[in-house]
């Protein structure tokens, strides 16, 4: 009995803990989460520049200040010239090149705006410490990246009245695209069975599994595959994966098919003891002769087998 009442009323204690605690919120309208974000929390996150240039600070900075920055800051990636060392991205050149096969799209040859330069410089670069330039730097880097665009003249100083000024070559290829997201109409009765729609093409790790109506499930490996794979990874995956000197790819059924039509063991010969044909060359045991017989077989097997 006693115990009953002291369960009653341990019950009775969290339900009016919650009931005050659900009465205060309404009262207040939050929970007692966090705090308010004071004016210097939200400057510091309000760091964006529009195209227009609000939102830009007041600076200025010279192309022979940017020069010097530059060279100590940022050509070691993007090289002296914006050229771009090894596989850092260039910032200079690629005029012209956008309708080619491989276009090269530097803040010269592609991006629309002058703002995006100072805004990315400022919230990113450089690469081991962002954020760490102060405004003036800020403008002196990017009237600099300007200038080795051929965008501005070498006396020019970038402040924050003359950036909106600047107009990019390839702004006016970038427009506002009103195109609506898709164009199926919303379905709202007699719906298409999730079991009918069907996916075309998915992309590994993105795209849910999605299983397909009277899949078959293939067939379990053969213990003389399953042992086979390691020795396929190691000696046989270089030629057999990419069809070099004519060898059959993994995935093509047809070509192993055509060779297995000789028989399993003429076709495991060839792999122990070497074959020459018109189609390419295959050295003894794919020219690792440490495998075992037993080990060129067991990898013909998984090549076979595989899926």
């Amino acid at each position: 009995m006693f115990s009953l009442n002291r369960s009653f009323i341990s019950l009775l204690f969290i339900l009016t803990a919650l009931s005050l605690s659900t009465a205060f919120a309404e009262s207040t309208r939050h929970y007692g989460l966090g705090s308010k974000a004071t004016a210097k929390e939200i400057a510091g996150w309000d760091i964006d520049v529009r195209p227009d240039g609000k939102g830009l600070p007041t600076g200025q900075g010279s192309i022979s200040a940017g020069e010097e920055l530059y060279e100590a800051k940022c050509a070691s990636c993007h090289g002296i010239f914006g050229e771009g060392e090894g596989r850092w991205p260039p910032l200079a050149g690629g005029e012209d090149s956008l309708r080619e096969d491989r276009p090269e799209k530097t803040v010269g040859s592609y991006w629309p705006y002058a703002s995006t330069l100072w805004d990315y410089i400022n919230r990113a670069m450089p690469f081991p410490a962002p954020q760490s330039l102060k405004p003036n730097e800020v403008y002196a880097i990017t009237a600099y990246v300007l200038y080795l665009n051929d965008l501005v003249e070498d006396d020019f100083v970038l402040t924050q009245d003359n950036l909106a000024s600047i107009k990019m070559p390839n702004e006016k290829n970038f427009y506002i695209d009103n195109r609506p997201d898709t164009n199926n109409k919303r379905c709202m009765s007699e719906c298409k069975k999730t079991s009918d729609i069907v996916v075309i093409q998915s992309l590994r790790g993105i795209t849910p599994e999605q299983k397909k109506k009277n899949e078959v499930k293939p067939p379990e490996p053969s213990k003389e595959a399953i042992a086979g794979k390691a020795t396929y990874s190691t000696s046989c995956s270089v030629c057999h994966g990419s069809g070099v000197a004519g060898a059959p790819k993994l995935s093509d059924k047809d070509d192993w098919g055509k060779r297995l039509e000789q028989g399993m063991n003429t076709l495991v010969k060839h792999a122990i003891t070497g074959f020459v044909g018109k189609k390419g060359v295959m050295p003894p045991k794919g020219g690792n002769m440490s495998l075992t017989d037993t080990d060129v077989k067991n990898a013909v097997q998984y090549m076979l087998e595989a899926q």
